[in-house]
């Protein structure tokens, strides 16, 4: 019986999977599998690809290089992680003949660019012209690249204009589990801790001269999108 595209929540689709060796980041998710050559690779994704028949198509991303396979799984169509998502990743794991690792040489990670408008509908547009990008699926204020090559660029609502402040930064999801040495290193390396508040959904950080990076998880956003849902329900509410 084939599983329904049923939407989870975060923390239900990064519990239903961390123990065979993937991670969610925010809304795929995502493994790498150690090999050889590119021909090893090559026929290590065949198999996967072969496993999952015409789900392929609408769930799996594969990223062949000479080292490792990256793989993707994300039900494209509404750009969210569902039930079948999970399942699939139980699928391919069957099929892989050497462990899957979230982390090591090459961790599984995600880098979005943010750009903070005060006008969001009139800088959206020149965005995705000049960079070839398109609207992301259930999130109109989010472009992604329909060839999945350029990284997502989002933009974040201002209220009133900022000098002498960056307003594009970068945003590195990695997974949760390897969040805090990731902001060690960071800091490590020369870099400042502008703001933990919403840890663990994100760090700020800045280095030497200030300019910004969050460092992201999907943890704590459930417990976010639950509270913006109170809110809307209030203002729509008799007497609200």
């Amino acid at each position: 019986m084939t599983t329904p595209d049923v939407p989870l929540t975060r923390t239900e689709a990064s519990r239903a999977v961390e123990a065979i060796g993937w991670r969610l980041l925010l809304a795929e998710l995502c493994t790498s599998v150690p090999v050889d050559s590119l021909a090893q690779g090559a026929r290590l994704a065949a198999a996967v690809t072969d496993v999952l028949g015409a789900d392929a198509d609408g769930h799996l991303r594969v990223d062949l290089r000479p080292g490792r396979v990256e793989l993707g799984l994300q039900t494209r169509s509404g750009g969210v992680v569902t039930a079948r998502d999970v399942e699939l990743a139980h699928r391919v794991t069957e099929v892989l003949d050497r462990p899957v690792r979230p982390g090591g040489a090459h961790p599984v990670q995600a880098l979005e660019i943010a750009v903070d408008a005060l006008d969001i509908p009139a800088v959206l547009p020149f965005w995705a012209a000049v960079l070839g990008l398109v609207p992301q699926p259930g999130d109109d204020e989010a472009l992604v690249d329909p060839a999945g090559v350029l990284p997502t660029v989002w933009f974040q609502q201002m209220d009133a204009p900022r000098d002498q402040r960056n307003r594009i930064h970068l945003d590195v999801t990695v997974p949760h589990d390897e969040a805090d040495a990731r902001v060690a290193a960071a800091l490590a390396a020369g870099g400042r801790l502008l703001s933990d508040a919403d840890a663990r959904s994100f760090w700020v950080l800045a280095d030497a001269e200030g300019n910004e990076i969050c460092v992201c998880t999907w943890e704590d956003r459930d417990e976010q999108d639950q509270g913006e849902q109170d809110r809307d329900d209030l203002q729509v509410s008799p007497g609200g």
